[in-house]
């Protein structure tokens, strides 16, 4: 009886064995991004599909790069060009949208997911999870009355902030289009920029709210929200000063424009500004003077009172045009700010380094 068992369980392990072997294939030992001295392999394992590409955001959006394929139905591409920094990007099999399943990492956005890598090197310091003391990054739930339905920001706050009673400046920091409130935290590297800057003692401690700019009716204000909601909110549940002395904000893209908005509509709302990769996108400044007379008129007020505005733009993006313009429609009207044209486009490689410069001029 016993030695019928033993051939019995004997016989089944044989039979498990066999049965792993045939569904063993190239994709179990497959790693994607694999990245080797300064190159990045990206790979999917697809044997039945008949092209593969990808869009990442160190490249141009419309010209998706192909992948090879190899005899066991390996499909990848070598990126051996790029700088350090972090990285998105997205796959595409057959022209469907998919994201690559050996990438735990992903960034979030409203209609979707893409992944991200991070390729290390010295440029990287300003923006990498350091052995410094950390903040915390809080999902923040509300209730919008603009919108009539709840709501979701993220919101820093810097180290120590649960460990003493301290109130604290707040940074409002808006996203781009496509994007939601997690885009700062994640791609955008927010809490660790904030982090080392405090470490190094290059920025002052501050809480900085990143809201959701992406609206899901078209014809509703963010800056109504932002103002009437969002800024209302963070002074009841957070320790902040509520004063537009210790207030600044800053956005990217869509949120430049959102930031151009706001500021325009409530000069008197924040003494920190600074418009990124955003300006007057159809052409015309006079549209903008007709949109925002008051604000235009009160030169001499906003030179006195605004303690810091910035215009920051790549060369070789496509808001430079619009954000140059916005520049000589300021100086039309004699309002003191800060153009700074950098290299680089329209991508979260600026945009980073934008917030890197912005912080330490905050709150002096």
């Amino acid at each position: 009886m016993k030695r019928s068992i033993f051939l019995l369980l004997f016989t089944g392990l044989l039979g498990l064995n066999a049965f792993a072997a045939q569904q063993e294939s190239p994709n179990d030992s497959l790693v994607s991004p694999l990245i080797n001295d300064g190159a990045v392999t990206l790979s999917l394992y697809a044997p039945k599909a008949s092209e593969v590409m990808v869009i990442g955001d160190w490249m141009n959006p419309f010209a998706p790069l192909p992948l090879a394929k190899d005899d066991d139905g390996i499909w990848s591409v070598v990126l051996d060009n790029l700088a350090p920094d972090y990285y998105s990007y997205s796959l595409y099999v057959d022209g469907v949208k998919t994201l690559d399943p050996k990438n735990p990492e992903i960034k979030q956005g409203i209609s979707g997911v893409d992944n991200m890598f991070y390729l290390q090197g010295p440029r990287t310091v300003f923006e990498d999870n350091r052995p410094v003391p950390h903040g915390q990054i809080r999902k923040h739930w509300y209730w919008s009355d603009t919108l009539d339905m709840q709501r979701r920001m993220h919101v820093y706050t810097p180290p120590g902030y649960d460990s003493n009673n301290n109130t604290y400046p707040v940074f409002y920091l808006l996203h781009g289009g496509g994007d939601e409130d997690s885009g700062w935290s994640t791609i955008g590297r927010a809490g660790f920029i904030l982090d080392n800057l405090i470490a190094e003692g290059k920025a002052l401690p501050m809480i900085v709210v990143m809201p959701n700019g992406s609206l899901p009716d078209r014809d509703a204000s963010f800056e109504r929200e932002l103002m009437t909601d969002v800024i209302p909110e963070v002074e009841a549940a957070f320790r902040v000063r509520a004063n537009a002395e210790n207030r600044a904000i800053a956005g990217l893209s869509m949120g430049g424009g959102h930031t151009t908005q706001a500021f325009g509509m409530n000069p008197d709302a924040f003494d920190y500004v600074s418009i990124w990769s955003a300006g007057l996108f159809n052409g015309s400044a006079e549209d903008y003077e007709a949109q925002y007379p008051e604000f235009l008129n009160k030169a001499d007020w906003i030179n006195s009172n605004v303690d810091y505005f910035s215009l920051v733009v790549g060369t070789d993006d496509f808001a430079h045009p619009g954000s140059r313009l916005l520049s000589e429609t300021l100086d039309k009207h004699g309002i003191d700010h800060e153009f700074v044209e950098t290299g680089g486009g329209h991508t979260w490689i600026n945009w980073r380094a934008y917030l890197a410069d912005f912080a330490p001029r905050l709150f002096r």
